[in-house]
């Protein structure tokens, strides 16, 4: 049980472990909330763990809510984590939520965006993705100041005190994948995100590069490593890509298959596995462990006094062997022939990509190009035409209504056979190489990929290539891809819906003059 908060603790030395807990269907008096609930009372009489970590509606389905399942446990004096994800409600929601959360101490939180909502009463739900996990970082750094970002000049409300997780995964297999992620990373961490949760994944080179990549980019903020009890059914789902972003190799599906064969089912060889991941996530820098699978509460002690007993050099040898990395995975850093695992040299491929990108793609994409051009004379604020352009939409702001219909149908002329435009008047085409987030994003991320995607690159929602792989894509070839998200935290405003972007883009209606000035 532990007796200190848990952002004192990410301060200290001590190599901390944290376990999931997943919510289920029904009420907390239903059999199955009941033995998640005794498996958190079990945890949190287990002194080593830190931190219970509690799912909010995983894989889109709805079930209790983790607060619920939370108070029971935090009233026996167990530090208690909230996921609180983007999906299910609009902003307003999310910050009464937290607000609620607030109030009853629950001051640690995961924020993400959230999985696309699979079934639901009656048919499939909507999803809302009002906002995403960039945001809703902002939204809970805002909070922690004590001012209210909804209603500008409002008094300062009392100071929330959240600790901040955020969600990442590199084990991606494409550069056009991983750099993405990487870059949004940097920008939770820019916008107040305190701690890192990776996603579960067996690749101890690609673990030991998060690390280095964020000590690179001065952003080493605490990292959890992501240990999952695998079993023969959830590594064939994951093999399958039925949890899109977590990776099982078809060498790892081959021996999960052979030890799952065994007398014990391949109970020994998943748990030595977990066991084994703990020792190279504590020997690689990582802040601690993050326990999470279907298995009982015992399961996960035994890991921990399996890790307890390993020799202080034994991660090194496990490393090597624990690399069931993708075909053709990319990584960032060159390998170590000693370790195994990443050099301080950045892949020499990689770099020499980025010289020769340059030349060539540039003309396959026309459609691009133009757009680069009509921003760069027109909607940029240095560029020839802009201060006439504004001048002419000030002009016509208060034309009588036929005026201005016409020139928002003008704008929608260009806009829908180009872009796909679905007039929500706060136009994010130039945060993302001018791809449109509306009609292109199945969930509307605004600030960087979800991390979603499968079979190298492919939305897991929609059977498309992910938005943000193209728009690197389309950046690389000008050498501008590492700013990709440079930018403002973007955050649809939706009173513009059916409006000119291009007027609320030249009268500084939108979010590009509202920017992300942190109070």
């Amino acid at each position: 049980m532990s007796s200190a908060a848990f952002r004192d603790l990410l301060r200290g030395d001590e190599f901390l472990f944290a376990a999931e807990l997943v919510t289920s269907r029904g009420t907390l008096f239903d059999k199955r909330a009941a033995r998640a609930l005794e498996m958190g009372r079990t945890l949190a009489a287990d002194e080593r763990f830190s931190l219970l970590s509690i799912t909010d509606n995983p894989a889109g389905s709805a079930m209790l809510a983790p607060e619920t399942l939370g108070r029971e446990i935090k009233n026996l004096g167990q530090e208690v984590n909230i996921h609180l994800a983007c999906k299910d409600a609009n902003r307003n929601g999310l910050q009464a939520r937290a607000f609620a959360l607030a109030s009853e101490g629950f001051n640690n939180v995961l924020a993400m965006s959230g999985d696309e909502p699979i079934t639901g009463y009656r048919g499939r739900a909507g999803s809302v993705f009002d906002i995403d996990s960039v945001g809703l970082i902002k939204l809970l750094s805002d909070m922690n100041a004590g001012l209210d970002p909804i209603y500008e000049g409002e008094a300062p409300h009392e100071r929330t005190n959240f600790t901040i997780g955020c969600a990442m995964t590199n084990h991606k297999r494409q550069e056009r994948e991983v750099m993405p992620l990487y870059f949004k990373l940097r920008k939770k961490v820019q916008q107040g995100a305190h701690f890192v949760i990776n996603q579960i994944a067996f690749n101890a080179r690609k673990d030991d590069e998060l690390l280095r990549w964020m000590e690179r980019e001065d952003c080493a903020i605490p990292v959890f490593a992501n240990v999952y009890v695998l079993s023969r059914g959830a590594a064939r789902a994951f093999h399958r890509e039925h949890v899109p972003g977590v990776p099982v190799s078809d060498e790892l599906l081959a021996e999960v298959e052979k030890q799952a064969r065994s007398k014990d089912n391949g109970r020994e060889f998943f748990i030595d596995l977990a066991a084994r991941q703990v020792a190279i996530s504590r020997g690689l820098g990582y802040k601690g462990a993050y326990l999470g699978g279907h298995v009982a509460a015992e399961d996960f002690q035994e890991i921990v006094d399996r890790a307890d007993r390993f020799a202080a050099d034994d991660h090194k040898e496990f490393a090597k062997q624990i690399q069931y990395g993708l075909r053709d995975e990319f990584y960032f850093f060159e390998r170590d022939p000693d370790t195994g695992l990443s050099s301080d040299q950045v892949n020499a491929s990689y770099l020499e990509s980025k010289r020769g990108s340059r030349l060539g793609k540039k003309a396959k994409q026309p459609r691009y190009a133009f757009s680069r051009a009509a921003h760069n004379v027109v909607f940029a604020e240095d560029a020839p035409l802009h201060k006439p352009a504004r001048a002419f939409f000030a002009a016509t702001d208060n034309a009588p209504k036929p005026i201005g219909r016409a020139l928002h149908l003008f704008e929608q002329a260009s806009k829908i056979p180009l872009f796909g435009c679905e007039d929500c008047g706060d136009c994010s085409l130039p945060d993302i190489a001018y791809l449109c987030p509306e009609s292109s994003c199945a969930k509307n991320q605004r600030n960087g990929p979800c991390g979603g995607t499968r079979d190298g690159g492919r939305c897991e929602v929609e059977e498309f290539d992910c938005i943000w792989s193209r728009a690197y894509d389309r950046l690389k070839a000008y050498g501008e891809e590492e700013t990709m998200l440079d930018g403002p935290v973007v955050i649809k405003d939706a009173a513009l819906h059916g409006s000119s972007a291009w007027r609320n883009t030249f009268l500084g209606r939108d979010h590009h003059a509202r920017g992300d000035e942190r109070p």
